[in-house]
């Protein structure tokens, strides 16, 4: 319930405060006084979008006892207030809150009618009210409920998980065959660490092999001296052992040149080449032997990844096909249920359809594919016309006698209805059955009504015009007195005749 409101600053209003009532407020004046402005400022406190905001706007009301919040401290009595600086700020109770929290905090218990929306009569608003009605009694329908919408909500998410890996599949395709070409490459080359080194050294003595036999025949010809050498030696009777052991050191040098010129002889030359050719190819691509060795390692690790994904597909899609037989059960459930309740609904109906002069209505069901919903999609009619062929009148009486059927009781907890102009337009019956049937929703909700009906006003708790003088807006709380000039106002004009003040007099006193 929404005890004060206090705004400055509002397009022609200045400064305004104002104390509610519980049940019927009325706001009435003369077209552009700023009824419709006053209405916004109470929408704008509680998120919604609105072109023109105050200054500053300060909402007192008493905290729904279902509202909670696990990220604001809130109190029994709270104050939602918006301030308009270079931008619009909102708090509550003291608290920075953003706009779209704000709005879905209070969407369960703040609902706005316009004689210029159809909201309440879609589809998805239909089925909820079903639903509501129907949880209300059967906790076992409503615990199915919650889990349709929790299985379907995770049934969805994996939709769209195995439509992302459907999507990607080409494209993980050509990546997994490239992954596959590279691991073979590197196998098939199967690279050493160290081995080009020991390659480009038998390159080098390959290179040379002709020198080293040419130098070792001319080198060869040392040893015919060497007797002589030693002969000498031993003459000078000097000491001939490091001799000795040089010419044996050359010996065993000269010998292993020769073996290495042998093996080298057995060598393929064009192996090497092309052993060297697929070694300097990966370091090229992989920037050494050992980063090859490790990037194999890494891809074939990768492509194990990849393959686990091709199985989380097949265990995806079999999931996907066991919950929809399962989710399509629990759906025909709730249809069944909801077909049932909506039979009971249209027999409540029937008595706030016929005060507000309309014929009987029925809840038209076809059934649609699974979705969030489940297997429903219905919409309403009236006699024998549909939704789209109603008048405006018609329309807006048939949503208050939805409102009346699945308004919270009288002792439970009441939310706020905003009405702007909802019985515009209409005839002298029209606006009395309207009036009384927002009279009956002022017993569960606390209603703010913009009217320019007589009748609608007569029944109000609470009555408050808005006047304009100039470019300036004042608003109001009428007396007893008060409501019945205005209501004369309403019924004659600016100057009400005799008769029109008598017709007031005679609504207020049958109210």
């Amino acid at each position: 319930m929404i005890e004060r409101l206090h705004l400055r600053d509002l397009v022609t209003f200045q400064t305004l405060e104002l104390e509610f009532k519980q049940g019927l407020i009325v706001f009435s004046g003369s077209s552009g006084a700023g009824k419709s402005v006053l209405i916004s400022a109470i929408l704008s406190a509680f998120g919604h979008t609105i072109k023109s905001v105050a200054t500053l706007c300060e909402l007192d009301l008493k905290k729904p006892t279902n509202l909670k919040s696990d990220a604001y401290m809130l109190e029994e009595k709270l104050c939602i207030k918006t301030i308009k600086r270079e931008k619009l700020r909102y708090f509550i109770d003291g608290q920075n809150i953003s706009k779209k929290i704000l709005l879905e905090m209070f969407s369960p218990f703040v609902r706005y009618l316009s004689v210029r929306d159809q909201e309440g009569i879609d589809v998805a608003s239909l089925l909820k009210m079903i639903d509501a009605s129907l949880s209300a009694k059967e906790s076992s329908f409503k615990k199915s409920l919650r889990e349709y919408a929790k299985r379907y909500t995770n049934y969805r998410q994996k939709i769209l998980q195995l439509e992302k890996i459907r999507d990607e599949e080409k494209r993980l395709t050509e990546k997994i065959e490239l992954i596959r070409y590279e691991i073979e490459k590197i196998h098939t080359i199967n690279p050493k660490s160290g081995e080009e080194e020991e390659l480009l050294k038998v390159k080098q003595q390959l290179s040379r092999i002709d020198k080293i036999r040419d130098a070792l025949v001319r080198a060869n010809e040392i040893f015919k001296y060497e007797s002589s050498v030693e002969e000498i030696y031993r003459l000078l009777d000097k000491n001939i052992t490091p001799f000795s052991e040089a010419m044996n050191q050359l010996r065993a040098d000269f010998e292993e040149s020769e073996l290495l010129a042998d093996e080298l002889k057995e060598v393929n030359v064009e192996e090497v080449l092309n052993r060297l050719s697929d070694l300097t190819g990966l370091k090229n691509r992989y920037g050494s032997i050992e980063e090859a060795l490790a990037y194999k390692e890494e891809k074939i690790c990768e492509l194990a990844g990849y393959e686990h994904a091709e199985q989380d597909k097949s265990l995806l899609e079999q999931f996907l096909e066991v919950e929809y037989v399962e989710l399509h059960t629990i759906a025909s459930h709730l249809s069944q249920k909801r077909k049932e309740e909506a039979k009971r609904l249209e027999k409540t109906l029937e008595h706030y359809l016929s005060s507000l002069k309309l014929s009987a209505l029925e809840f038209v069901f076809s059934s649609v594919p699974l979705g969030e919903q489940g297997l429903d999609s219905v919409e309403i009619k009236l006699g024998d016309s549909s939704l789209k062929t109603l008048s405006g009148g018609e329309f807006n009486r048939v949503r208050l006698a939805l409102m009346a059927t699945t308004m919270p009781k009288e002792k439970e907890e009441q939310g706020v209805l905003i009405l702007d102009e909802i019985d515009a337009n209409v005839s002298g019956d029209e606006s009395i059955a309207i009036a009384g049937m927002i009279e009956t929703l002022a017993r569960g909700y606390q209603v703010f009504a913009i009217s320019h009906q007589p009748h609608l006003a007569a029944k109000a708790t609470q009555h408050i015009v808005v006047e304009r003088k100039g470019d300036i807006s004042r608003a109001r709380i009428l007396d007893d007195e008060g409501r019945i000039d205005e209501i004369a106002r309403i019924v004659a004009g600016e100057s009400p005749t005799e008769q029109a003040v008598a017709f007031a007099q005679k609504l207020r006193s049958s109210k």
